[in-house]
């Protein structure tokens, strides 16, 4: 029989939540959703027509960034914003359901966890040649390196958190059976009565 480990117990389990908490609501759904709705930054330059969600704001932070640190995130070639599509579509609900069962050690999440890990991997590394090396290339390459590490360290963690058959639960450890039979109690004949 298996018993859950205590979360505090998981202390990676600790940081790949807060990862993912991180990740669902401020990566997902205002810096991707940013570029989901202005695909065309210079069309937007151009109109200065916000979107509806994200709010204003999120779209000058986004916007700030990219004319600062990251030529990439503004020129947005196809390359990227199939990355950006694959953060919303699937990287999305995969936090929400990361977030459930990481907490509460489910281990259903081990194989889609090895799938985010994996394809995750392979996104970052085409994200960072293009970043080092590409016709976008960064001028900030020690910033960009900083802001990207923690998408380079978590999926390869992640992937490798649930190698294991069980990631978030341990077997339980019932107490040792008895040697030898206790000795029976000897009966104690009814006393009778006294005349």
């Amino acid at each position: 029989m298996r018993e859950v480990i205590p979360l505090r117990e998981r202390r990676i389990d600790i940081a790949i939540l807060i990862f993912c908490l991180m990740n669902l609501p401020f990566i997902v759904y205002f810096v991707d959703f940013e570029q989901i709705a202005i695909p065309d930054y210079q069309a937007f330059l151009a109109s200065h027509i916000y979107p509806a969600w994200p709010p204003p704001w999120a779209v000058n932070m986004v916007h700030w960034w990219g004319n600062k640190f990251d030529p990439l995130l503004l020129a947005r070639p196809p390359f990227w914003k199939v990355t950006i599509w694959v953060d919303a579509l699937y990287f999305g609900p995969f936090y929400a359901f990361a977030i459930y069962a990481y907490a509460r050690g489910k281990e259903w999440i081990r194989v889609p966890s090895i799938i985010y890990g994996s394809f995750l991997t392979v996104i970052i590394l085409c994200i960072m040649s293009e970043e080092y090396w590409g016709q976008y290339h960064t001028k900030n390459v020690y910033v960009m390196t900083l802001a990207n590490l923690p998408w380079a360290v978590f999926p390869v963690l992640i992937l490798l958190r649930n190698l294991a058959p069980h990631p978030f639960t341990r077997e339980v450890r019932s107490a040792p059976l008895p040697l030898t039979a206790p000795a029976p109690t000897p009966a104690v004949a009814p006393s009778s009565p006294a005349p």
